[in-house]
């Protein structure tokens, strides 16, 4: 199988999600199990499909201002979009180079007659550099939505509550590459011994702290070979997991014998953790809303080590016990991932204002079904991976106000920006002693 080029993969990868209305990390992985590629290929095209998804409304601006605004048909649109990423994003490839490789990829896929337009819109811009550049800048300024591309409603949404130079840090949080951190996992190995085992690996990484994780349990990747390939990643020595996770975990604090109920367990990072904290002793019974992800919680389960009677239901047996009773329940609910956006490129373009009312119906009924599962005096996490007030303190507030046997304990808010890992929000209920 000989190696296609980088370009052609994103610009295939970039036209499919368009067409099939899928998510870029899917077509991604998908195409480049299909072919060849090398690593230096293969971070080029993760670079060129996750950047011009996240800059969609700069480069689209750019464009609109070259052609009078006159809609482009979509395959030509993206082509442009290469084009400029490469010029304006990339220091590293020449300018030259990034005009004549995407011409060159038009007339491949068959764009030969539109070839001569997208030359020309592009070598407009190589002889405007300069005030494009000082024009980029600017429009960070004057019109911050575009400048630094996310949804003008989602922007004016967050200025009401931040002010302007807060929203600026979150927005150019978002259009920066995402880190990949490791979990150590105490049930299988400890630090030592995974750190030995990731230099045999060559697998380069810091340690990172952070207050709701145990000193040396987190380490962020610098560079290392495909994850999967690893042994230490086979023989469950760690997991890939965003540090703000853990602090949903933290606040629950799970301990050996306990019972736990996971209520929205997928893909079972915080089921795993919560297992190593319970040094496997004790029964968790994970859960998720959709049935077909449930295999993922057994699959990390299995390679993780956890052996507490780790169960996986399917919704709809969820009241099939309703007398059982738990020690600690957690309600990591489906919400609109606003503080994620720099993981799930295509969120910003696909999230709408009143999806944020709708998740906040199901995360208040999330918390209804979950509140007579759990013993008096037993612990209640809440927790979400948005930003939005709705989603989090607001559907606490009503959760109190409908439940007298409840009481907050502790919330606390992660900002990207400020906490240097991905948004998140919990909220620690205690149920009251029952009164006899």
């Amino acid at each position: 199988m000989s190696e296609q080029k980088p370009r052609q993969i994103a610009v295939r990868i970039l036209t499919e999600r368009l067409r099939q209305e899928e998510y870029t990390e899917n077509l991604l992985e998908i195409e480049l199990s299909k072919n060849l590629v090398t690593p230096a290929n293969r971070g080029l095209i993760h670079e060129l499909v996750y950047g011009i998804v996240r800059w969609q409304g700069t480069l689209d601006w750019l464009i609109a201002r070259k052609t009078e605004g006159r809609p482009q048909k979509a395959p030509l649109q993206i082509l442009l979009q290469l084009g400029l990423y490469q010029m304006f994003w990339l220091d590293r490839i020449p300018n030259h180079a990034a005009v004549h490789e995407t011409v060159e990829i038009a007339k491949e896929l068959g764009f030969e007659p539109q070839a001569g337009f997208i030359n020309a819109v592009l070598r407009g811009f190589l002889r405007e550099r300069d005030e494009t550049e000082k024009l980029l800048e600017e429009l960070k300024v004057n019109q911050p939505s575009v400048g630094y591309s996310h949804p003008e409603w989602l922007y004016q949404k967050w200025l009401a509550r931040w002010g302007a130079d807060k929203t600026a840090k979150l927005m150019e949080w978002n259009n920066t590459p995402a880190k990949t951190f490791a979990r150590v996992n105490t049930l299988k190995t400890d630090t030592a011994q995974l750190i030995a085992q990731w230099e045999t690996e060559r697998v380069r990484f810091i340690p990172r702290s952070f207050d709701w994780a145990d000193e040396g349990s987190i380490f962020e990747f610098e560079s290392h070979p495909p994850l999967i390939g690893l042994r230490s990643f086979k023989e469950g020595l760690f997991y890939v997991q965003d540090p703000s996770t853990l602090l949903a975990v933290r606040e629950l604090e799970p301990k050996p014998d306990h019972t736990v109920l996971d209520l929205c367990a997928a893909p079972g990072g915080k089921t795993t953790l919560m297992a190593q904290q319970m040094q496997n002793r004790g029964r968790i019974i994970a859960q998720d809303l959709q049935e077909d992800r449930l295999a993922l919680i057994k699959e990390n389960c299995i390679r993780l080590g956890v052996t507490c009677a780790v169960t996986s239901i399917a919704p709809n047996a969820f009241i099939a016990n309703p007398s059982q009773k738990f020690d600690r329940v957690l309600v990591d609910a489906p919400c609109s991932n606003t503080g994620v956006m720099r993981r799930r490129v295509d969120l910003r373009w696909r999230i709408r204002a009143e999806e944020i009312e709708r998740l906040r119906e199901t995360q208040l009924e999330l918390l209804r079904r979950a509140a007579p599962r759990l013993k008096p005096n037993g612990t209640l996490v809440y927790s979400t991976c948005s930003l939005e007030p709705e989603e989090n303190g607001e559907v606490i507030k009503q959760f109190l106000g409908e439940h007298s046997d409840f009481e907050l304990k502790n919330e606390r808010q992660l900002m990207p920006f400020v906490d240097e890992v991905d948004g998140a929000y919990i909220a620690r209920l205690r149920r009251k002693e029952a009164i006899s």
